[in-house]
């Protein structure tokens, strides 16, 4: 309805529009880590780590069934230069190298992830018990991983390690060990600005147990940084992985893997290269592209938190 106005002379004024206020800005239904994976998709750092990882985690999960050579067969003299017999040479026995690089990646991206999973999930569980618990638990607890993040990551695997033998199983745990009190400063950190929310007070009020809220009202709400973190740990457990494997506390010869390629094969690194270089060059590659998904996580959660705030 138009209102009319009338005017002393009786003539009819021009109707007047009713001022429509603009509609409230529509907030985004995705969730803060669905919104931090499709910004960091989106930057090209983030694609260029997905394809780097993508492909040596391919030739890892599927290079056995491609190797044309068993890996404890001798096709040729040692350290062999690449011919028709040996695509890549043969190493320091007569094995073929290429054989033994498409069956050695699965062993150290299979001790890496389970490495760093394990380290998440003890460091968060940590991280959150210590931000909920606040006070002198609080203290406790994370001055005691401060004594852990004392020591070096290396130092630590290797001590323990070298104590009880070359076990697969102690090396996953030993690399996770270091990674829980980072992943516990990350999370607790996190943590503490949400412990004080409303909707943490009213779960407390209703009696909802502990274990609940921290897993339903608290950890959903630090899965982006959390994301950005767990790159970073790969990353990290990749790298570690394969110098324990280098240094020989790893799988044990004859067993194909990177880091035992590159141990057994460096004295005839500038006879042959290839059973050094095949390896160190899948180790980097993977590495960086870790790491580059992890940037792209951290700059892509940067964007998202200034759009939360902005809203």
């Amino acid at each position: 309805m138009t209102d009319q106005r009338t005017d002393v002379d009786g003539m009819s004024e021009a109707p007047v529009e009713p001022v429509s206020s603009p509609p409230p800005p529509r907030r985004s239904k995705r969730s803060p880590l669905a919104m931090t994976m499709a910004r960091a998709l989106r930057l090209g750092r983030t694609k260029v780590g997905l394809a780097l990882v993508t492909v040596l985690v391919a030739v890892a999960a599927f290079g056995p069934l491609l190797a044309p050579e068993s890996t404890t067969a001798f096709v040729g003299p040692p350290y062999q230069p690449p011919g028709e017999g040996a695509v890549m040479g043969t190493d320091f026995l007569g094995r073929d190298t290429l054989s033994r690089f498409l069956a050695g990646g699965r062993s150290v991206l299979i001790l890496s992830l389970l490495a760093t999973v394990l380290g998440l999930i003890a460091g968060v569980a940590i991280g959150l018990i210590a931000a909920y618990s606040r006070g002198s638990m609080d203290d406790v607890i994370m001055r005691s991983m401060d004594i852990v993040l004392a020591f070096p990551q290396i130092v630590f695997v290797l001590l323990l390690v070298s104590t009880i033998g070359p076990k697969l199983w102690l090396l996953v745990l030993t690399v996770a060990a270091t990674h829980a009190p980072r992943v516990a400063r990350l999370a607790r950190g996190a943590a503490l600005e949400v412990v004080e929310r409303d909707f943490v007070k009213a779960a407390e009020v209703l009696g909802e147990p502990r274990w609940r809220i921290l897993l339903s009202e608290i950890l959903p709400n630090i899965t982006s940084p959390l994301m950005v973190e767990a790159s970073l740990r790969l990353t990290y457990s990749i790298g570690l992985v394969a110098a324990i494997s280098f240094l020989g506390f790893g799988l044990q010869p004859p067993a194909a893997d990177w880091g035992l390629m590159i141990n057994e094969n460096r004295v005839g690194l500038t006879v042959q290269p290839w059973p050094v270089a095949l390896p160190t060059l899948a180790i980097a590659l993977l590495t960086i592209g870790t790491n580059l998904i992890a940037d792209g996580l951290a700059r892509a959660l940067i964007g998202v938190d200034r759009g939360t705030a902005e809203a």
